[in-house]
């Protein structure tokens, strides 16, 4: 299928008609059973799609000025409807804080753009979540075809002072989910040979980010092992590091020293990402697979 091709008239964003300031965080009521291993798991076929753009999943969506958030408008522009997902208590954790309105915000966009677009509220530490997503976002808008991971859990600590908490934690959200949400991928996916898309956003943090850069060395390994393990699904799967890119989190001291450090003598831009991203869904970029991509300005180098 040809993203961007018999593109549907420009629709406005209906939030309460898709739960935007009311949706329940996926979480596993107390009462409910775990769900069956992956072997014994029955889905329900997705319903089908309405009209001939293609659904991409994209998570880590929660601020208008996040990477995530670029990803998205730029697969929407290109011919895709849009699943994404945020968990504000996270943003509240950080410096930065969440952003009030954002997911309206974003879907409003999305919707400009001519997508279909559902926001769904998801805590990815906790591991019956990534299920629950797929199962929101088929009811909503159908079978996904293309997974983007841009979520993380992101504390600065070291080898000295993280705690096993925080340990525990990168790695349920920026590995765990990350293996989790490729595994029902894996199991669900339903549309045509040569269309599937796997991409996860890394890092190479080390000295001083124990935790998260750790958790991101994971994430490589279990993206790239979709490669092969999903090969027979005509499924590809790629890792971009960004390099660093401020969505609000640089001091100006850390602003001012990547740019100093990169050769372009600049910062890279939620905008650089989503271009890249937006060139593996398409059909053009369906060879390329199996690779940690640097998309950095030249920063590792």
């Amino acid at each position: 299928m040809q993203a961007g091709t018999g593109l549907p008239q420009r629709k406005m964003f209906d939030a309460s008609a898709l739960g935007l300031g009311r949706s329940r965080p996926v979480k596993t009521p107390p009462d409910q059973g775990k769900r069956p291993t992956p072997a014994r798991t029955k889905h329900a076929s997705p319903r089908p799609r309405p009209h001939s753009r293609p659904l991409a999943l994209v998570t880590g969506v929660g601020r208008t000025v996040g990477i995530g958030a670029g990803i998205a408008s730029r697969l929407a522009a290109s011919g895709w409807d849009i699943a994404f997902t945020y968990w504000t208590p996270y943003d509240d954790r950080m410096t930065w804080g969440s952003e009030p309105g954002a997911t309206e915000a974003i879907g409003r966009t999305l919707a400009e753009q001519g997508a279909s677009a559902t926001a769904i509220e998801a805590d990815l530490a906790d591991p019956e979540t990534p299920g629950r997503i797929f199962d929101e976002a088929e009811r909503r808008l159908g079978g996904v075809t293309a997974l983007v991971m841009c979520h993380c859990e992101s504390v600065d600590s070291g080898l000295l002072d993280t705690t096993v908490e925080s340990f525990d934690r990168h790695f349920a959200v920026n590995a765990r989910a990350t293996w989790l949400l490729i595994r029902e991928f894996g199991h669900r996916f339903a549309a045509a040979h040569g269309t599937g898309r796997i991409i996860s956003l890394t890092s190479d943090h080390t000295a001083g980010n124990l935790p998260y850069g750790a958790s991101k060395g994971a994430l490589d390994r279990i993206t790239l092992a979709a490669t092969h393990e999903l090969a027979h699904l005509g499924v590809t799967a790629n890792v971009i590091n960004p390099g660093p890119i401020d969505t609000g989190w640089m001091t100006e001291e850390t602003r001012e020293q990547c740019t100093r450090t990169t050769p372009l003598a600049g910062l890279g831009t939620p905008r650089d990402t989503a271009h890249l991203v937006d060139f593996l869904c398409s059909p053009e970029g369906g060879w390329i697979n199996g690779q940690l991509l640097l998309s950095n300005g030249g920063f590792a180098s």
